[in-house]
């Protein structure tokens, strides 16, 4: 499948707020839940954090698949991050389930979401209700994942564990006989969850109240859900009880938009404003592709690497 042209204008405020998403090879269960993986995952987007300057306003960290809610000032920001948080993540979860090959079926799919409050709540919503509306559990509250409803109601941070995979190595590398635990090299971190742009302006109170609000919505919608399908939930021991190395036999995709936008004025301005980007990225690639290196390719993108250099004779 062809990857899209990154584009992710920023809303009026200079930020990008952006729906990320990213699924497991062959959708196998390499990210079930279990208290460790959780700690590592907060963990790792604490570190991803610190070293670049990404918000992360929500999280959802599902068997095979996960959800960010991300905002950045530019899209190098956020591809750095994700190229940081990806490949840390890939590793450790590998390490933890014996998983010897590549953890993503893909890169990461990133979606820009508009700057109108009901594109931005309805997404907040979307991802806070993932374990629901697959008729997992009957509550964010009981999803034994990463989904940071907790923290949300708290306004606490998120605790996890960064390994020190350095330090370890030089360790085991130095022991001169002396035991080396890896336990020995978690560190503890924190992860404080930014405000969803829209709400930003809100006290702490408020926030935690409209998310309260939302999380009582979907316990609305799942029971009314089961109700008429003569259905109930999987249940969180069920989904603990999953062997992280099962490959569901089915996998549901949907074709992704190229926004998320409330309103068909904001869809179709940002659908312009893409079109001219991309057909601007286009020319200039095809002057490169001809040997034309100084090409402009347009603000915010990511020109392509530069050819085979070819030796001499």
């Amino acid at each position: 499948m062809k990857n899209r042209i990154r584009f992710a204008p920023p809303n009026p405020n200079g930020e990008i707020l952006a729906e990320i998403s990213q699924r497991t090879l062959l959708g196998i269960y390499l990210l079930r839940p279990s208290e460790r993986l959780n700690q590592i995952i907060v963990g790792v987007l604490a570190k991803a954090q610190e070293k670049y300057p990404v918000g992360i306003v929500a999280v959802s960290f599902m068997s095979n698949h996960y959800h960010l809610l991300i905002t950045c000032k530019t899209h190098k920001e956020l591809s750095s991050f994700m190229n940081f948080f990806s490949s840390n993540l890939a590793r450790e979860a590998g390490r933890l389930h014996g998983w010897p090959g590549r953890l993503w079926a893909r890169r990461f799919a990133c979606i820009p979401i508009t700057d109108e409050e009901k594109a931005q709540v309805g997404r907040l919503k979307y991802i806070l209700e993932q374990g629901c509306k697959e008729g997992l559990v009957s509550s964010p509250k009981h999803w034994p994942g990463l989904n940071g409803i907790r923290e949300m109601l708290s306004g606490e941070p998120l605790k996890g564990i960064w390994v020190n995979r350095t330090a370890y190595y030089n360790a085991r590398r130095k022991k001169n006989g002396n035991p080396v635990r890896r336990i020995d090299f978690d560190e503890a971190v924190a992860l404080q969850l930014v405000p969803l742009p829209c709400w930003a302006h809100l006290s702490p109170q408020q926030y935690q109240s409209n998310i309260r609000y939302l999380v009582e919505n979907i316990e609305e919608e799942t029971q009314s859900m089961h109700a008429t399908e003569g259905s109930q939930v999987l249940g969180r021991r069920s989904v603990l009880r999953k062997d992280p190395l099962h490959r569901p036999g089915s996998i549901q995709s949907s074709p992704q938009p190229y926004v998320h936008a409330a309103s068909r004025a904001s869809r179709e301005a940002f659908l312009a404003a893409y079109r001219f980007f991309s057909r601007a990225y286009r020319v200039a690639a095809e002057g490169f592709r001809e040997g034309d290196l100084s090409v402009n390719f347009p603000e915010g993108s990511f020109p392509p690497a530069l050819p085979f250099v070819e030796a001499s004779k």
